[in-house]
């Protein structure tokens, strides 16, 4: 009877072992595209000088993206490194270049951007959610 218990229970751990293990961080999909809708954003507020970024609305989704990634088990710590990271940057700002190129924005001209961010803002997407038109 013991070893069937203790059967049942190395059954158990092993085939929950999988659904703990975590992704890496960056190949997270929640924040891989909530990350994304902010780099867009900030490329659009950087290049269409009638757009500008929310900076505390895009706080508070930032630390909303912590808390989640916190709440799906990732350590602070490495929440903190991925966010601060360098490369990851650069990846970011990549992939939102080739979103921002596939909607017909490209470097020199501010009229596509602010085309696309005044349609975000219309849509009330989370990328048109962290910009503000001044027009």
């Amino acid at each position: 009877m013991l070893r069937t218990i203790k059967t049942i229970a190395l059954t158990l751990v092993i085939s929950a072992t999988p659904a703990l293990a975590l992704v890496p961080i960056n190949e997270e999909p929640v924040i891989g595209e909530k990350l994304l809708q902010g780099f867009i954003g900030d490329a659009i507020a950087d290049n269409c000088p009638t757009m500008e970024a929310r900076k505390l609305r895009a706080l508070g989704e930032l630390n909303a993206l912590r808390d989640y990634a916190i709440g799906q088990g990732y350590e602070a710590s490495v929440v903190r490194e991925f966010v601060t990271s360098d490369v990851e940057k650069a990846k970011f700002k990549a992939k939102a270049a080739e979103w921002l190129k596939a909607k017909g924005a490209e470097p020199g001209n501010p009229e596509a951007y602010c085309k696309i961010g005044e349609e975000e803002i219309a849509k009330d997407s989370l990328i048109g959610y962290l910009l503000r038109s001044t027009k």
